[in-house]
């Protein structure tokens, strides 16, 4: 009689074991002769434990704050219920579940960073797998303190000068490793034919630096030659004075504290605008300058402000108008080998909030009426100022607007944020004696607006159009309201 299966299968997580009825008598697996014995597999139940991962919240979030974590460990989850608050590069934002389960443990406390990806916190499906998820939450810990520990000092040399420079090589105890080398260091270990890996080296966690190679390969440490006094004779040997090398190292050491100072690590948000400045500076920019009567503008200021209405919509509304007219001022170069003519005019506006800077997006600045772009531009700036702005409100920017008017600034240059084609900085509009054609001085109110443009996209003869098309919507701002 043959037996129903040669095996049983593996059961999952949501199975359950059944003994067997004791009337019903298990056959034995037939053997094959000649063969070894079939092993019956063992049933096994695997607990159940998710990891919560720090989530990407914007296309240019690298590590993400805990801010607060909404449950404590033991709380019951349900699934879209929020669990923590994460602080990002631009805002804060909650962070839900997708699964039912129990908060076991929690792994990144508030207010420490994590990797975007890494595991934040660990997710039971029952209470019997909460003292696993604890152990796994401590071991990972553990690794985690293991890995950002810095390297142990090597031990003291002998005082007994070698004869030679002799390469340091890792002792065959420690086992395989992977070297860790700048780019220059593995050239010339190429080019000496030193074996890198069995380097040590003596850079920065043990990064090998080129004066490590050059020390295995017995090339000795390269001294710096003082240059010779132009007034000295070419024939004349010259002592070389300590003077330079003792100003060369002084450039070199970082410059002392100042007595009294407090040294403030960046947040999350001031390390994103920072990365994106730097970033900035591999655009090639140009800047224009142009002057905006603006005696109009703020008689239809005055009549409709009571509405909501600001200056800086009013701007922005007039900037859309103009970039529809001029939409190579609206396109993006990224890769610096073509360029996107954007579809839509999404007006990116400067707004300044506790510990940094955002710049909440007017998305189709140039197809809302004025009204509705005021009552936006309200919910915008609320949301910016208590970092609950979503992604898509602050990263779809195409022109971005900056307006410091408001302070008394007459005129400024903004820095080009990254992925965009220009920025236009607007000062103060204050009253000018000007001269009209007839020769008759008269006073107006005039606005230095200075436009900072990437150059590998937009020339001086776009940017002077937009800016005179700019200038005639302003000074005729009836086309604003409609």
């Amino acid at each position: 009689m043959a037996a129903n299966s040669s095996a049983a299968p593996f059961l999952s997580f949501s199975s359950s074991l059944s003994c067997p009825s004791p009337s019903r008598r298990l056959l034995p697996l037939p053997v094959r002769r000649g063969s070894p014995p079939l092993r019956r597999r063992i049933p096994a139940v695997q607990a159940k434990i998710r990891e919560i991962f720090m989530p990407a919240l914007s296309s240019t979030m690298t590590e993400g704050k805990i801010v607060s974590w909404v449950k404590a460990e033991g709380d019951r989850l349900s699934k879209g219920e929020s669990v923590v608050v994460v602080e990002s590069d631009k805002a804060d934002m909650d962070v839900e579940t997708f699964y039912d389960g129990i908060l076991a443990a929690i792994v990144v406390p508030e207010g420490e960073t994590a990797p975007v990806g890494a595991p934040i916190g660990l997710l039971a499906e029952s209470e019997d797998e909460v003292p696993l998820a604890k152990a796994q939450a401590q071991s990972q810990s553990q690794v985690q303190s293991h890995s950002s520990s810095p390297p142990s000092p090597p031990p003291p040399s002998d005082p007994t000068p070698s004869p030679a420079p002799t390469a340091a090589v890792k002792p065959e105890a420690e086992g395989p490793r992977k070297a860790v080398a700048t780019p220059y260091a593995k050239k010339l270990a190429k080019q000496h034919r030193v074996d890198i890996e069995k380097v040590v080296g003596t850079g920065p966690h043990g990064r090998i630096t080129p004066a490590d190679v050059e020390a295995a390969a017995g090339i000795p440490p390269k001294k710096p030659i003082a240059p010779a006094p132009t007034s000295a004779p070419a024939a004349t040997p010259v002592t070389p004075s300590p003077a330079p090398t003792t100003a060369t190292k002084a450039s070199a050491a970082p410059l002392p504290p100042i007595p009294g100072s407090t040294v403030v690590p960046f947040t999350t948000m001031q390390t994103a605008v920072s990365k994106n400045m730097v970033e900035s500076l591999s655009v090639p920019t140009f800047r224009v300058g142009y002057p905006v009567m603006t005696d109009a503008l703020d008689a239809l200021y005055e009549k409709i402000k009571s509405k909501g209405v600001t200056m800086t919509v009013l701007l922005a509304k007039a900037a859309a108008m103009a970039l529809a007219q001029h939409p190579v001022i609206n396109a993006t170069c990224k890769d610096g080998k073509s360029f996107t003519y954007n579809s839509s005019i999404n007006i990116a506006v400067a707004v300044a909030i506790d510990g940094g800077l955002i710049t909440p997006v007017l998305q189709d600045a140039d197809k809302l009426d004025i009204y509705l772009l005021s009552q936006r531009w309200k919910e915008l700036v609320s949301k910016a100022r208590s970092k609950q702005l979503l992604p898509n409100e602050y990263n779809l920017g195409t022109f971005t607007l900056s307006n410091l008017g408001m302070f008394g600034v007459d005129r400024f240059d903004a820095i080009l944020p990254p992925g965009q084609g220009a920025i236009m900085a607007v000062g103060a509009s204050k009253p000018t004696v000007v001269a009209d054609g007839d020769g008759f001085f008269t006073i107006k109110n005039k606005m230095l607006v200075n436009v900072t443009a990437d150059h590998r996209i937009i020339y001086g003869a776009d940017l002077a159009a937009f800016l005179q098309t700019f200038s005639k919507i302003v000074e005729n701002p009836e086309s604003l309201t409609v």
